[in-house]
């Protein structure tokens, strides 16, 4: 499988410009009324969004929000809002930057900046819907910013969306000199990648993945999704170079030392993919897939025991793990034992109907039939 590596999070900063303009056209706006009773108070209003500006671009975002605070009191601004809601956004005060942005919209309701800004938090809260109905009204108001087609694209992504996030990664490569860093951009074709390979379309998913690494020649995971396509249009050589070179950037690397380790057993080394899956597992402890692959490979090389323990580790980790049950339940047929064999082969049954793998539930049924269960 793919892996994604970017979430909506990573657009903090270009939030962080629009914060700035905003508060230089509020403060600027303020200033600009003529002499009355109410310029004191309009004045104090601007210093303290200014006042509060100057703390939030220093990292005291608590203090920055009490400056808003009174910024509001005095005189409810659409830059007073907004600029608190981002910096409680920062602080993950998530509902509180949901309200604050709704309160700037209802101020401005054309600011574009406003919708994506309060589509980032609905979509952290789990509000998916939400987050592509802000995220599509700010694309409707301004339909130039690339960073609103990429946080759009990761909406889609999690809603299952492939086709549409494809299309919202494509509008923000096509827009990238209106607001895209270099590293997004980079991510940007990454995550496209990620799309076209679940859409069954692996050279598709290579060509954006080459280009994230043109871009960016220290992606490791964009080596290694690149070295899962190359290997499922059976370029093998060419998945173990990119493995390799993810490693390199990497050497703590626990999925790219498995994957390199699964092209090995695939290609018969299964001395040089133990290493690798060992490696793996000397890396994340709890790498359930990793202990399995490593009880395959032993079992090839019939080292039955260390098979067992291997399948147990796995099922120890994940108690749901089928696949770890049928193939201990065919180590322990080999070792003579035809009631262990048949527990396991029992439970693997059992659990791929649950997971509706029919293919795999016929298998170990069979199996159970051919031990007399």
């Amino acid at each position: 499988m793919a892996w994604r590596f970017i979430v909506l999070v990573a657009l903090v900063s270009m939030m962080s410009l629009g914060c700035k303009e905003a508060a230089k056209a509020t403060a600027q706006s303020e200033s600009s009324e003529l002499v009355s009773p109410k310029l004191a108070q309009a004045m104090s209003a601007a210093e303290y969004l200014n006042r509060g500006d100057a703390k939030y671009d220093s990292g005291d975002r608590r203090g920055a929000i009490a400056d808003y605070d009174e910024a509001i009191r005095i005189n409810p601004s659409y830059g007073a809002y907004y600029n608190r809601g981002l910096a409680k956004y920062e602080l993950r005060e998530m509902q509180g930057a949901i309200s604050d942005f709704t309160e700037a919209i209802k101020i401005n309701g054309n600011s574009a900046l406003a919708y994506y800004s309060r589509g980032l938090p609905k979509y952290l809260s789990g509000d998916k819907q939400g987050a592509l109905a802000d995220l599509s009204r700010a694309i409707l108001l301004n339909p130039n910013l690339a960073s609103v087609y990429y946080s759009r694209g990761n909406v889609r992504v999690g809603l299952g969306d492939s086709k549409g996030a494809i299309a919202d990664f494509t509008e923000a490569i096509n827009r990238k000199d209106t607001g895209l860093s270099v590293g997004l951009i980079s991510i940007t074709y990454y995550n496209r990648g990620v799309e076209k390979g679940k859409l069954g379309d692996p050279e598709g998913a290579i060509s954006d993945y080459t280009k994230a690494i043109d871009i960016n020649p220290n992606f490791a995971d964009a080596y290694l999704n690149r070295g899962i396509a190359n290997y499922d249009v059976g370029i093998k050589e060419g998945a173990i170079s990119d493995f390799t070179k993810a490693i390199d950037i990497n050497p703590n690397f626990a999925r790219a030392y498995y994957s390199l380790g699964i092209v090995k057993f695939r290609l018969g080394k299964n001395q040089e993919s133990i290493a690798d899956y060992t490696k793996a597992i000397l890396i994340n402890p709890n790498f359930a897939p990793a202990y399995y692959s490593r009880g395959l490979a032993r079992h090839q090389l019939g080292k039955k025991q260390e098979a067992i323990a291997d399948f147990n580790e796995a099922i120890s980790i994940d108690p749901n793990f089928a696949l770890a049950y049928n193939n201990r339940g065919n180590v322990k047929s080999d070792l003579g034992d035809k009631q262990g064999a048949l527990a396991d082969f029992r439970k693997a049954s059992e659990l791929f109907q649950q997971q509706g793998n029919t293919e795999f539930y016929n298998q170990s049924l069979d199996r159970i039939k051919e031990l007399g269960g």
